[in-house]
């Protein structure tokens, strides 16, 4: 990236042992949030297995992007780690464009003031 503040990717795994595949997969995934949102200060992403889940949910991946506002976290399960991590990213991408869509809409919204003393009127010559 070629900011000089380049944000903070934490990645770390609960019941799992996470392989550089795994790292380098979640790392090229991330550079996509990065790129959209210049505002992001940490992304930190959680993945679990639990092998006492059903098949279909035996992964958890578990995202929170610490930005300038209010934080954001999102949790999404999976039959496959890889499928798991795609699933969040692409679900914390959905959330940094709608904030992104609701900022733009509250920017340029207008709206009326009232003055409490009377505004003096403008002659004309």
């Amino acid at each position: 990236m070629n900011r000089q503040n380049s944000p903070e990717l934490i990645v770390s795994g609960i019941h799992l042992d996470l392989t550089p595949s795994l790292k380098n997969f979640v790392r090229e995934k991330a550079e996509r949030l990065f790129r959209h949102e210049e505002r992001i200060v940490r992304l930190r992403v959680e993945l679990e297995y639990d092998p006492k889940q059903g098949v279909s949910n035996r992964f958890k991946a578990k995202g929170h992007i610490q930005i300038r506002g209010p934080d954001m976290d999102a949790v999404v399960e999976a039959d496959e780690c890889h499928k798991a991590i795609s699933l969040l990213l692409d679900k914390l991408n959905r959330m940094l464009r709608r904030r992104a869509r609701y900022f733009k809409v509250k920017r340029k919204e207008t709206h009326p003031v009232e003055f409490d003393v009377a505004l003096p009127k403008v002659a004309t010559a």
